[in-house]
């Protein structure tokens, strides 16, 4: 019975549910039936569409006339149609048996413009954003170029930025899109600060990293402004110095940019750890490929036992050594350096294992980026091209040598798979960056008084890697023009070739006693002895030497004042062409050229003169010099110096007096120009001597009060030399005309002393003040010496 029950309970609820349905109302109905089963779009009707086809509306519809259609696909319909960026508004709805789709167009964009910029120009905000004159104008892509937008300012250092992009309507669905920029203060770095460093200080570090702090010098520079990259290679900086300086478990745990919005400032926090410092111990070198006899290749290395460990050094060995076993026919072999710690002694002892490598090769080099340096330029810095074994060691390197060029912003090589399993792509991404310059100079010294330049220089001409340079300068008592232009791959091979020309005119002075006129020229070749340390650079120089008494037009002795002039000078002046040919060994370990902290440079070289010509001698030269950092926790650098030279007179000739060495303030502060050696004892001329030699020690500090970003150090040194040998034939004409030469012997000079160096907006500058502790009776002092120049 209570089955029957609920039987008769359930008919009686289904009977009310149809007589509901019966009874709603008709626009009602449709959605039930949906809901049910698909409705069936007898016909599709496009509305609002003036440029865009029917057809193309339709095509992006998932359902068509003729067939069902669901809420599913509606949904799947209003997101395609969305998503073609040709629509603002899109809208699907049913109209009996009739689906209606109504769509606003976007415009059409008329006009892209920029206000309020300064710092960018439009061009580089053109290139940064993607919406374009005749393109649609979509709400995405507007959102899209606004970051962009702030992106560029934030890489110009400018966090507090704001861009307003505003829509303009121009009639008939055309607009234009203005975007109003307010570019705000430039977003500076504050303060760097290093946490874990105890082997250098922060001010040492900061000097390794190129980002700088704000302060005195931020107008002149980009530097101190916070940029993600440049962090970055900041670290790879930080990680070179400490592996080269023998820290080899140096590591950074962290580097932090934190931004004060409201001070519109950042600070950057290097935290490390430096680890141990460490020596070379014992090195060895381990061979598996056959004819290959380790005992010959020990010579090709540079790390030595007992010397400081030097990540670099580790680098060029190498790379030395898998060039050599290429020489010997084994193209695929490796290097692989083992490193075994003592850590009780603070060595590392290295063995070089060489290998047979897997056989690959280079199918394809893959340059991208240079839109003005030509392809060969990067090329022709691998040593490997399309078809040759695949090496890794030889792509660093040429990683390497494109970042020393100074033509890039960066330079990142990547590799990839080629067309089979030994085949490799390698992918060279270069950023290109300015390599003209024209330069303003001004300087001042004691001797010259004040002095000005400009000249124009590229070093990247026509994209071709070559270097220009074209120059004018004068001052109070000079004049001089010069041309120079260099090829550092000369007939396609790593040899550098230069050639200049340049024309002087050189008043007489408190030093000088005549004029002088010089135009000259010359070429020379530059050979790589062994890559980035030794070179040999062999010259030819030919000029035309004028030299005048500037109280009488007419050259020749019988022409000259005596009364004022050494008969020795009178003899030299005249007209003369000098034809020289030459060579120059330069040795060169510094870790920068400009104001070294460590390293050592040495140079020695020979000029042959007569190949023609008036004149006939032998010059030699030689000098070395060698920086270390005596404190360098705070920043103290010592450096040594010694240099010297001679020249002999080759035949009958005698030597010119412009032709011998000329030894004064510049070498051995304390004393004037030309101050020192060989004189006329009547007229104080100074005569030059066959012979010279002089050394320094110095040592540079930065001021412990100042800031460092004033850029001024100070510097103690002592100084020593001489010349002396004037040549007989000199000598012997001054003697005859009644007079004797003073100062022609070998007597020690020696001055002690103090200076300051100042960084400064107009270029370096340098003030000395030096104390003669033993001269001789005729040499002229000087004590106080000012010098400096500049480029910007």
């Amino acid at each position: 019975m209570q089955r029957l029950h609920k039987l008769k309970n359930t008919s009686l609820l289904a009977a009310a549910l149809l007589c509901t349905t019966a009874l709603m109302p008709a626009e009602i109905a449709p959605f039930s039936a949906t809901v049910a089963e698909a409705a069936v779009a007898r016909n599709i009707v496009v509305r609002g569409n003036t440029r865009i086809e029917e057809e193309t509306v339709l095509s992006y519809l998932t359902f068509s006339r003729g067939r069902s259609y669901s809420a599913a696909d509606v949904d799947e319909s209003l997101k395609a149609l969305f998503a073609t960026g040709l629509f603002a508004t899109v809208d699907i709805k049913q109209q009996g048996g009739t689906v209606v789709v109504e769509v606003t167009e976007n415009p059409i964009i008329n006009q892209v413009s920029f206000e309020g910029n300064k710092k960018l120009n439009d061009s580089s905000l053109e290139t940064a954003v993607r919406s374009q004159p005749r393109t649609m104008l979509t709400r995405a892509r507007v959102e899209s170029d606004v970051q962009n937008i702030l992106e560029g300012y934030r890489r110009s250092g400018r966090y507090d930025a704001s861009v307003e992009p505003k829509i303009i309507d121009r009639g008939n669905n055309r607009v234009d899109l203005v975007f109003e920029i307010n570019e705000g203060d430039k977003t500076g770095v504050e303060r760097i600060s290093f946490i874990g460093n105890k082997s250098f200080s922060d001010g040492r570090l900061r000097d390794v990293i190129r980002t700088r702090e704000s302060g005195f010098l931020s107008w002149l520079r980009s530097t101190d402004t916070y940029d993600p990259d440049r962090l970055a290679a900041d670290q790879e900086l930080l990680r070179q110095y400490y592996n080269r300086k023998g820290y080899a478990d140096f590591r950074i745990v962290s580097a932090t940019a934190d931004l004060d919005r409201e001070q519109n400032i950042f600070y950057v926090t290097f935290t490390v750890e430096e680890g141990e410092r460490y020596e070379f111990g014992d090195v060895e070198i381990v061979s598996s490929v056959p004819d290959v006899d380790a005992n010959e290749l020990y010579s090709t290395l540079r790390t030595k036992p007992g010397k400081r460990f030097d990540s670099l050094r580790v680098e060029q060995s190498i790379e030395d050594l898998t060039l050599r076993v290429s020489e010997k026919g084994y193209a695929f072999a490796q290097i692989r350096p083992r490193a075994l710690r003592d850590y009780e002694n603070n060595t590392i002892s290295l063995i070089y294992y060489i290998e047979e490598g897997p056989r690959a090769y280079v199918e394809r080099i893959n340059v991208i980026g240079n839109d003005r340096t030509r392809e060969y330029v990067i090329r022709r810095e691998f040593d490997l091209a399309e078809g040759d074994a695949f090496n890794r060691v030889l792509i660093d390197k040429a990683e390497r040598r494109l970042r020393n060029l100074g033509f890039f912003e960066r330079v990142n090589i990547t590799t990839s798979q080629g067309s089979a399993s030994d085949r490799v792509i390698v992918n060279v991404e270069v950023m290109e960056k300015a390599t003209g310059e024209v330069s303003f100079g001004l300087g001042y010294s004691t001797t010259d008084g004040v002095i000005g330049d400009i000249s124009v220089s590229e070093r990247n001409f026509l994209g071709r890697g070559q270097y220009v340079k074209l120059g004018v300068g004068r001052g109070e008592s000079s004049q001089t023009y010069e041309f120079a232009f260099a090829e550092p791959f000369f007939m396609g091979r790593r040899i550098a070739f230069d050639v200049d020309a340049y024309r002087r005119v050189r008043d007489s002075n408190d030093y000088r006693s005549f004029d002088q006129e010089t135009t000259g020229g010359g070429f020379g070749f530059t050979l790589p002895l062994r890559e980035e340390e030794l070179r040999l650079r062999l010259f030819y120089k030919i000029f035309q030497e004028k030299n005048t008494d500037p109280n009488n037009t007419s050259t020749g002795v019988t022409n000259c004042n005596t009364a004022d002039l050494s008969l020795a000078v009178c003899d030299s002046l005249g007209e003369y062409i000098t034809s020289l040919a030459g060579y120059r060994f330069i040795y060169n370990t510094l870790n920068r050229n400009l104001n070294p902290t460590d390293g050592f440079y040495a140079a020695f070289g020979q000029e042959f003169a007569g190949i023609g010509g008036d004149s006939t001698y032998i010059k030699s030269t030689a000098e070395a010099r060698a920086y270390t950092e005596l404190l360098p926790d705070w920043g103290i650098v010592g450096s040594a110096k010694i240099e010297g030279g001679h020249i002999y007179g080759i035949g009958d000739d005698r030597l010119r007096v412009s032709e011998q060495f000329m030894v004064g303030g510049n070498i051995i502060r304390g004393f004037e120009n030309q101050g020192i050696g060989p004189r006329d004892s009547k007229t104080g001329d100074a005569l030059g001597g066959r012979m010279y030699i002089a050394g320094s020690l110095e040592t540079t500090f930065p001021f412990p009060v100042i800031p460092e970003e004033f850029g001024l150090s100070g510097a103690v040194f002592a100084d020593a030399g001489t010349l002396w040998d004037a040549d007989d034939d000199l000598v012997k004409i001054v003697e005859n005309g009644g007079n004797k030469v003073n100062s022609n012997d070998f007597d020690i000079r020696a001055s002690v002393g103090a200076g300051i160096r100042w960084q400064s907006p107009f270029g370096p500058l340098r003030v000395d003040f030096a104390w003669p502790v033993m001269k001789n009776d005729k040499d002229e002092t000087q004590v106080f010496r000012l010098s400096g120049g500049t480029r910007f």
